[in-house]
């Protein structure tokens, strides 16, 4: 547990960069503000208000399942208020701006607030052909189709070259002056680099954005938007729509662009500041993630990791904390440096993210274990929160603002794609042998942890229920666990179908921005995901 204590630290470090009495979201008086729309900033606090009242008809079965899903606190609501003000905004967590589970299991679109308010916006492609519209992954081999994914850019090469000097920058970012810890916290970027899946999808996102132009900029309030004097607009309550409040998201948190002709575009990015800073993000997304997986380890008590020792069994526990502290507190230092403080909110949100999803994984009440929506909320947590947080502050860093249709179709790709990515990973534990994996087989079982495949074989036999809910503790239960879901014939489908269904959304978010190599690299990465086999 101490190692969660030293995530917790970490965020705080970071989120202490962007809560210094004023925040970069909130505008000066005067200055120029991006709005992507005139309903946007009205229609957030209307719909705000819609979402009270939706919530107050919701029928007891609803509230019951509510009551007994887990919600992982990191810091208290007392202290959590403490470090906000009416121009900060605590994120609201991608599931409840994003669909979660399919309509045939219950799920449904969540209402449009702050963050997602251009979720199903068209308005990129307006007159710009496509010749992906309307896709399917379905429409592709291995996944059911007949088109061959090759026809479409390849993701890993085409940012190959940029990614070459990864390892080798990222170790002197990494260097210390200690040898050991120098040693530990290089293992992963020097030897078991894996093939940098985070750092890849950062930098295509870089250039899919980058194939965007910036949504309109202007000084005045629109015509049919009316402002009070102290910055409200009528009709709509204050502290949603003040200036700098929560709808100030709407239209601010883009990065200063310095480029020849003021907006980013595809023959200007290469080579330019915001291109390096984007760059930088990926790197200090990898450094993240391999601290996790450095501290998680030695929670698991894991030998294996990326077909390779661990750290800590190379070294020791205290060396591979060690590592991991002093990853995360480079990844903090390189994060505030790309000056830009609405980014290092974010990102320090992702990081908070990772710990609430261990929180969630030790402490989910047992009823709440049978839940699918509870897996895939840890889930997000775990891994898809780094990726889509990742996605939308590459955005802002290309000169697009957090709540303009390119950032939110980012986030909600990042999303989707971070989930297909665990749910897959999550059926290879029961379909992949441990040396394909680079990890143990079972490793979730072996903690406790149930996921898709096991969840789809307790729905259709009750039996297996008090096994999960007892985190198949007593001796065979995860013998007779496996014997049910290969009995099964429908829960490995499901949890299969679920990963489709992801990777469609992803697919479908990837289409709301307009057609570039990137931006199609990234379709067949998504596919990718859902047809590998480690």
């Amino acid at each position: 547990m101490a190692t969660l204590g030293r995530f917790v630290l970490a965020a705080a470090i970071i989120a202490s960069f962007s809560n210094n009495g004023a925040y970069a979201f909130t505008p000066s008086v005067g200055c120029t503000r991006s709005f992507t729309s005139h309903q946007s900033r009205g229609q957030a606090g209307i719909t705000g208000q819609a979402m009270v009242a939706t919530s107050a008809t919701k029928n007891n079965s609803q509230h019951k399942i509510n009551a007994i899903r887990s919600s992982p606190v990191v810091v208290s609501e007392e202290a959590e208020a403490l470090s906000h003000s009416k121009t900060t905004m605590k994120l609201t967590p991608s599931y409840e701006l994003f669909q979660i589970l399919t309509e045939d299991e219950g799920g449904q679109k969540p209402l449009q607030t702050g963050g997602n308010t251009n979720r199903d916006s068209e308005i990129l492609k307006i007159g710009t052909p496509d010749t992906l519209a309307g896709t399917k992954i379905t429409d592709f081999q291995g996944v059911g189709g007949n088109k061959k994914i090759e026809t479409l850019p390849d993701p890993f090469k085409m940012v190959e070259k940029e990614l070459k000097p990864f390892s080798d920058s990222i170790s002197e970012l990494v260097s210390s002056d200690q040898p050991i810890l120098s040693m530990a916290a290089k293992h992963f970027f020097e030897k078991r680099h894996g093939k940098r899946f985070r750092p890849t999808i950062v930098q295509l996102v870089a250039k899919a954005v980058a194939a965007a132009t910036p949504e309109q900029l202007f000084t005045q309030m629109p015509a049919d938007v009316k402002e009070g004097d102290n910055g409200s607009i009528d009709g709509v309550d204050d502290s949603y729509a003040s200036v700098g409040g929560v709808a100030g998201w709407e239209w601010s948190g883009a990065s200063e662009v310095d480029v020849e002709g003021g907006v980013v575009n595809q023959s200007n990015h290469k080579g330019s500041d915001v291109w390096r800073k984007q760059a930088q993000l990926g790197q200090i997304v990898e450094m993240i993630h391999v601290a996790s997986l450095i501290h998680d380890d030695v929670l698991d008590e894991a030998d294996t990791r990326r077909g390779g020792e661990s750290v800590h069994k190379l070294y020791s526990n205290k060396v591979a904390v060690l590592a991991g502290d002093y990853l995360l507190a480079r990844a903090s230092v390189l994060l505030a440096r790309l000056e830009n403080t609405a980014v290092v909110q974010i990102m320090a949100t992702a990081l908070e993210s990772l710990v609430a999803g261990e929180i969630m994984q030790l402490k989910s009440p047992p009823e709440s274990l049978l839940e699918i929506e509870t897996y895939l909320r840890k889930s997000y947590y775990k891994t898809a929160s780094l990726i889509c947080y990742a996605c939308r502050s590459t955005a802002l860093l290309g000169g697009h603002t957090y709540g303009s249709n390119v950032a939110t179709a980012c986030e909600e790709f990042g999303f989707h794609l971070g989930l297909a990515y665990q749910i897959q990973d999550d059926i290879l534990d029961f379909t992949a042998a441990a040396n394909v994996l680079g990890k143990p087989a079972l490793a979730d079982m072996d903690l406790g942890l149930s996921t898709a495949p096991i969840l789809y074989t307790a729905q259709e036999y009750k039996e297996l229920r008090p096994l999960v809910m007892r985190r198949f503790k007593k001796k065979g239960d995860k013998q007779t666990a496996l014997e049910y879901l290969y009995k099964s014939e429908t829960a490995m489908l499901k949890a299969k179908n679920l990963a489709k269904f992801h990777a469609q959304r992803a697919v479908d978010a990837l289409l709301r921005l307009p057609q570039s190599e990137s931006r199609d690299a990234l379709l067949r990465l998504t596919h990718a995901v859902i047809t590998r086999k480690k």
